[in-house]
Parts: C-alpha cells; sequence; structure tokens
C-alpha cells in the first residue's frame, strides 16, 4: 500500500486549521481529515508493477470505477490548492495518472462492468449470467458513472496542472469503447449486447425480463441496467446518472481534441453530449410536489417516471458537485428542496441524523456521503461545519464513517470500512478551508 509523506500530511494539517479558524471543533475536524487521508493510502491504494494505481472500496477487495475516482478526488484538491511541496504534489499527480491508467485498462477489457479484479483471476461479489465470460470483472453490472468518472477526473487533472501522463496507449481505445457503448445503449432494446442475470436474489440485484430490463423507448438519453448504489435502475433511464456522463463526454471531447489530436472523435463525444442534455431538458423534468418543476431520478422515455434520490453520486442533489448544475438554478433548487423532504421516499430523520439514504440499506439509515454532499452543495460554512460536527458524533465510536448510520442509534450502521465515505468527508472539510476542487 502507499504511505502520504509526513511532509504533505503536516502541510494538510496547516492549511486546514488555518482556512478551519480557531472554532473549537476546528483541531477534531483537521484530525479527522489526516486520518482518513493516511487510512485511505495505507489500505486501498497500491501501486502496481506496471505503474498503474489499484484501488480497493474498503472492505470488498475489488476496485469500483466510481468508488476509486472519488476515494481519490481530495488529493485532486491538494493539488489544485497547492498544499505541500512541489515534489509531494508531484507524487499525488503520479498516484491519479496511475488510477486513470488503470481505469483505461479496464474499460477496454468491458465497458460494461462496474468492479475489477487486481488480476483475472475470476473473483466475483455474486455468481452472474452475462453474454460475456470476463475473469477480471469482480461484478458486471453496467452504470453510467463507471463511464464517467473516468473522463472527469483526466480533465480536472490536466486543467490544474497540464499532466497528460495518463494519455497512455489504452486513452484512446478507452475513449472510443465510451463511445461505442454510449452509441449503442441510446438505443437498448434493439442493439444492446448487454444482459444481467443473477439468479435467486431479490429484484434489485438482477434485471428482469432475461437480463433486459424494464421496457424503455429511445429519447437521446442513454440507458443503465444499475444505479450508482449498484441497485437495479426501477426506469432505465437515470437521470443524474445522465448528467453526469454528459460532462463526461464534453470533456472526454476536450481530452480527445487537445490531448490526442482526434478531432472526428472530439466531435463525436461532445455531439452526444448535446444530445444527452437536449434529452434532459425533454424528458427528465416532472411536477414536484408542490407543482414546482423538479428533476426526476429516473424515466422510461414511455411516460413514466419516478422521483427519489439515493446517497450514491451521481445523484440529483450532487448535480452542482459535480458541475452539472448552478447551486442557485430554481430547478436545482427546487430539486434539492424535494430530495430534503418526506418526498422523497428515502429521506430519513431522527434523534441524531436527518438526511438521504438509500434502498441498498436498510430503512431509517442515513448515508455520511450524503451528508458531505449537502454541505458541500448548501453554499454557507455554517451549515458545513455543523454537518461535520454532526457526522463526527454519528461514528458509532468508531472514529470513521460508515455507509449508512441508523437516525435513532449510531452505534447501528452498515459496513464499517468505507473508504469512499472517509474520502467525502476529507472532501467537505478541505472545501470548508477554501481548498477547492477546481482552480478559482
Amino acid at each position: 500500500m502507499v504511505q502520504l509523506p509526513d511532509t504533505l500530511l503536516d502541510a494538510v494539517h496547516e492549511r486546514l486549521l488555518d482556512g478551519l479558524g480557531e472554532a473549537g471543533s476546528s483541531q477534531e475536524i483537521a484530525g479527522r481529515v489526516i486520518a482518513y487521508l493516511r487510512n485511505t493510502a495505507e489500505t486501498t491504494v497500491s501501486v502496481e508493477p506496471d505503474g498503474t494505481t489499484f484501488v480497493i472500496t474498503g472492505d470488498i477487495p475489488a476496485m469500483w470505477l466510481r468508488d476509486s475516482a472519488a476515494q481519490l478526488t481530495p488529493l485532486l484538491r491538494l493539488v489544485v490548492g497547492e498544499v505541500g511541496s512541489a515534489e509531494d504534489r508531484a507524487g499525488l499527480v503520479s498516484l491519479l495518472s496511475g488510477l486513470l491508467r488503470r481505469h483505461w485498462q479496464y474499460i477496454v477489457i468491458d465497458p460494461y462492468a462496474n468492479a475489477f479484479n487486481r488480476h483475472p483471476d475470476g473473483s466475483s461479489w455474486d455468481g452472474d449470467e452475462t453474454d460475456r465470460d470476463n475473469p477480471w470483472a469482480w461484478e458486471r453490472k453496467f452504470e453510467l458513472d463507471s463511464l464517467s468518472y473516468g473522463p472527469d477526473l483526466a480533465w480536472r487533472v490536466w486543467k490544474a496542472t497540464g499532466d497528460t501522463s495518463w494519455a497512455d496507449q489504452e486513452f484512446l481505445p478507452a475513449a472510443r469503447a465510451i463511445l461505442e457503448t454510449v452509441r449503442t445503449e441510446q438505443h437498448h432494446e434493439e442493439r444492446s449486447p448487454y444482459r444481467f442475470r443473477r439468479p435467486g436474489v431479490p429484484a434489485q440485484d438482477t434485471l428482469a425480463r432475461d437480463g433486459l430490463g424494464g421496457l424503455t423507448e429511445p429519447t437521446g438519453l442513454v440507458w443503465a441496467g444499475f444505479r450508482p448504489s449498484d441497485d437495479t435502475c426501477e426506469l432505465g433511464y437515470n437521470i443524474p446518472g445522465n448528467h453526469f456522463l454528459a460532462l463526461a463526454l464534453e470533456r472526454l471531447g476536450d481530452l480527445l481534441e487537445h490531448v490526442a489530436g482526434e478531432a472526428d472523435d472530439a466531435a463525436e463525444a461532445r455531439r452526444l453530449s448535446a444530445e444527452i442534455r437536449q434529452a434532459l431538458d425533454e424528458h427528465g423534468q416532472i411536477d414536484g410536489p408542490e407543482g414546482e418543476r423538479i428533476w426526476a431520478y429516473e424515466v422510461d422515455g414511455r411516460g413514466n417516471h419516478v422521483f427519489l434520490d439515493d446517497a450514491n453520486v451521481p445523484s440529483l442533489m450532487a448535480l452542482p458537485y459535480l458541475d452539472c448544475s448552478d447551486a442557485a438554478d430554481p430547478l436545482y433548487r427546487a430539486t434539492r428542496a424535494a430530495v430534503l423532504s418526506r418526498a422523497n421516499p428515502y429521506y430519513f430523520a431522527g434523534l441524531y441524523l436527518e438526511g438521504v439514504g438509500s434502498p441498498h440499506t436498510p430503512k431509517d439509515h442515513v448515508w455520511p456521503i450524503a451528508k458531505n454532499i449537502e454541505g458541500l452543495t448548501s453554499g454557507d460554512d455554517a451549515e458545513k461545519r455543523r454537518i461535520l460536527e454532526q457526522l463526527m458524533r454519528t461514528d458509532g465510536g468508531t472514529g470513521m464513517m460508515h455507509e449508512g448510520v441508523h437516525v435513532d442509534d449510531p452505534t447501528i450502521f452498515t459496513r464499517e470500512w468505507f473508504s469512499w465515505s472517509n474520502s467525502m468527508f476529507c472532501e467537505l472539510a478541505l472545501d470548508l478551508a477554501g481548498i477547492h476542487r477546481t482552480q478559482r
């Protein structure tokens, strides 16, 4: 595993205290961030013999494309914020570049898989019946964020540093695999080779219609079998996932043009992005609980929709965090208000916590990831600090963030070791201290 230099961690601690001020909780918040950065590096990150970076999700020994990028995003904040020495920051960029090169390898191997093994040993979460035998895939659930996090992270690394070491020989094949998969899944019924069946499990863990999923009509949106939670999409077009994919394709267009020198592929990425955004405007909006216009969570192109929000990112609440919306946009503000209300069936409130949970975890469990996203999209520093303090009080005495925490009893939680959740706490704390995701 990887050890972050003490010089870097000392610099992080100093910048945090400078940014957080003299409030009583500042020392504890800063201490947590250092502990979580160290824990993520030392327990989940490894540099492989080929120089790529492999990142396990925590208590599962596989690498999710989504989780791995999110787990290392706090490191990019340190680079953007010029925290630590130039040498220390160069080391962080090397880890991020290595992660991206690993992403490209996996996407070329199988653009439909969501989680991968370190080696092609056939390890898996559970037995699946798909139309492709892939010993690299820990799980072959097709989720839009698997194709989005890599291009988005590569664009942000490039913009922040000018570094293009991530653009190796696998980048262009991976980019073209993304474009081909997007084109195919805009017409899932007619063109898709993807099927997913898992016998003997609840409906949220498999796809209906012999693995094809619920019926959809083409709209320009991109179909997915599963949500960022790894649960089945109730309807085929996940709206926050399509928002993030549209942004990732736009940014992929920049990378294809300016880094890879592939103008035709860049134009295709931008065309697909524009097509998805138009479809979002035409098919993704619904009437909210007070008659106001809000974003749906999923639609099927046949007139059906579902409103909820899930703690997992991409989510509706996370749209400004992902750069998919302005936090002041009236449509987003109305959507966010509905998400943080009983209109969202996965909004829970109790004695210790209130916020967004997930159908992936039991009732009355709020996710720290969602609480951090709530803070990161609030624009209110006092609210950000309140959330950080609340999360520290509800860690169940473990000192770590969890997947879901019971609103009335913080000693009841899911996943004692969940690195993505720790990283999101770091992001909110760094944001409160003025260390941002992008240059300002």
